[in-house]
């Protein structure tokens, strides 16, 4: 493992870690937690694969308790920890307001940045139609995305033995089809809405493993990604500025080609991926506007 400086934020959030399946990232996240420091650490949701549980898949190495110590190990000396449950761990929900451990459960959160702006933080599956009206479709799409994940597995073990880096299959095919089933579009705006609706500045979610920063009509929206394919973490720094960092490439591995590094969230127009780069969130009062 890489040696290196803490790297101190003053929040960091994650989601959909999904430990207790195969596809999680587990020996990476613990390896970005251990090199982190902050305040408060929000997990937004999926992070544990209760689905996985019923089907009786359940996969659960000592990296994946590994996981589950370090926080509890964090919420104990003194960060506080933030847990908003998904749809993939939706059992927690029936415990919102209870502390676990140090750890606070809760249906969602309103965060306030170090510059003053205000952010709804939920995982954001009460926006996704699928889930919410067709409960038996949802849990195909999730069988169809691990078979996916499977063949991810294979090929990058071809890649690896030819000398390749790693490259996310599933990650490239769910952005090939956005254009045409528009569901990451769709899910962002009405999740800009409901952050809107409540008159706060942005919102930061995550249910759709897909990590972006972008302004939807005055709102800002941020989603985290995940730590199944891109392996991304949302953190704020002590100025109040928003970054979404890849771990896997702060390691070295080579990710998916996000396209040029150049743009800040200011001048990014709808749909612009923004990974890895700063965020200023719009200026109180526009986004109840």
């Amino acid at each position: 493992m890489v040696t290196e400086t803490i790297r101190s934020y003053r929040t960091v959030f994650i989601s959909d870690v999904h430990l207790g399946t195969r596809g999680c990232q587990a020996e990476l996240l613990l390896d970005f937690i251990k090199s982190v420091e902050c305040d408060t650490l929000y997990l937004v949701g999926d992070i544990i694969d209760g689905w996985k549980m019923k089907s009786g898949g359940w996969y659960w190495p000592q990296s994946h308790n590994d996981v589950v110590q370090k926080v509890l190990r964090m919420a104990r000396k003194g960060v506080k920890v933030i847990y908003i449950p998904g749809n993939h761990d939706d059992r927690a929900r029936d415990f919102c307001g209870i502390h676990f451990g140090g750890v606070i459960v809760a249906r969602d959160a309103i965060h306030e940045t170090a510059d003053g702006k205000r952010f709804l933080v939920l995982h954001g599956d009460e926006f996704d139609g699928v889930v919410e009206h067709a409960k038996w479709l949802a849990f195909l799409g999730d069988w169809a995305y691990r078979a996916l994940l499977g063949a991810n597995t294979g090929w990058n073990l071809i890649r690896r033995r030819m000398g390749f880096g790693y490259w996310s299959l599933s990650a490239f095919v769910k952005v090939k089809v956005k254009n045409a089933l528009q569901f990451i579009e769709n899910f962002e705006v009405a999740v800009a809405g409901e952050a809107r609706r409540r008159g706060v500045d942005g919102v930061i979610c995550g249910h759709i493993h897909h990590a972006e920063m972008r302004e939807i009509d005055g709102v800002a929206y941020v989603n985290d990604g995940d730590w199944v394919e891109s392996c991304t973490a949302l953190v704020e720094h002590f100025d109040g500025a928003l970054e979404i960092v890849e771990w896997a490439k702060v390691r070295g591995w080579s990710m998916l080609d996000r396209g040029a590094q150049a743009h800040d969230f200011e001048t990014l127009g709808a749909g612009s991926p923004a990974v890895g780069r700063p965020l200023v969130a719009p200026e109180p009062g526009v986004a109840a506007a």
